[in-house]
């Protein structure tokens, strides 16, 4: 009787090998399938079917991985708009902020974390092409790029995060009654302005903060060097 055949480790099939682009692949479909706080180096090394200690040849630590991640995300922004440069400026913007607020978790990493990716910075080209377009000062431009993005992200981090938590109706219900039942004597402006305080749809007020931005930045010079001491 011929003894069963064991498969020796060399006859197994070989592992692709080890890449920062398949490594940061993979780190996408997790987070799509399981979200993002499931996308870590522990989860990955399992998935891929190696150490964890594998990955950091490739990607220094967890932060790096999601910013990775995030970058990838960030191919999704659409930069076809039409119209105008403020137009056509604002669609870029709100295409952004869509994709955070689609992921708030990866719009928290975009919050604190200094993003540095092609997709990312194929971003801030977009802007500075717009704003050049709309005769921004250069000065001006490169901290008005800085502004822009950053309100977009937050807006994005706090409708998105909000959306996820249990109970936020029912907070929203309760600020929008205190806000109701204020005292004209001890706060005489919010009770003027109580419903106008909570009034128009998100991306009406959202567009007008950009405007907001937009009208400043162009009207605002930037500080000489002796101010920025």
């Amino acid at each position: 009787m011929t003894p069963e055949r064991t498969h020796s480790r060399r006859e197994r099939p070989a592992k692709p090998a080890l890449t920062r682009e398949g490594i940061v692949a993979t780190a996408v479909a997790v987070m799509r399938a399981e979200g993002v706080e499931r996308v870590t180096m522990r989860r990955l090394a399992k998935e891929l079917d190696t150490g964890p200690a594998s990955l950091y040849v490739y990607v220094k630590d967890t932060e790096e991985l999601h910013a990775a991640v995030l970058d990838e995300l960030l191919a999704e922004v659409d930069f076809g708009g039409t119209g105008d440069w403020r137009e056509r400026l604002w669609a870029v913007l709100d295409s952004y902020r869509a994709v955070l607020f689609a992921h708030p978790s990866l719009a928290r990493v975009a919050l604190v974390t200094r993003l540095s990716g092609p997709h990312y910075l194929a971003l801030v080209e977009a802007v500075l092409a717009l704003l050049d377009e709309g005769g921004m000062a250069s000065g001006q431009a490169a901290w008005a790029v800085d502004v822009l993005l950053l309100t977009a992200t937050a807006t994005a981090v706090e409708h998105g995060t909000r959306r996820e938590k249990p109970g936020a109706a029912h907070e929203h219900e309760a600020m929008v009654d205190s806000l109701a039942t204020a005292s004209p004597r001890q706060y005489p402006h919010i009770a003027a302005l109580a419903a106008d305080l909570v009034s128009g749809p998100g991306p009406a007020r959202l567009r007008w903060a950009f405007d907001a931005l937009l009208n400043g930045a162009l009207a605002t010079p930037r500080p000489g060097p002796e101010e920025t001491r």
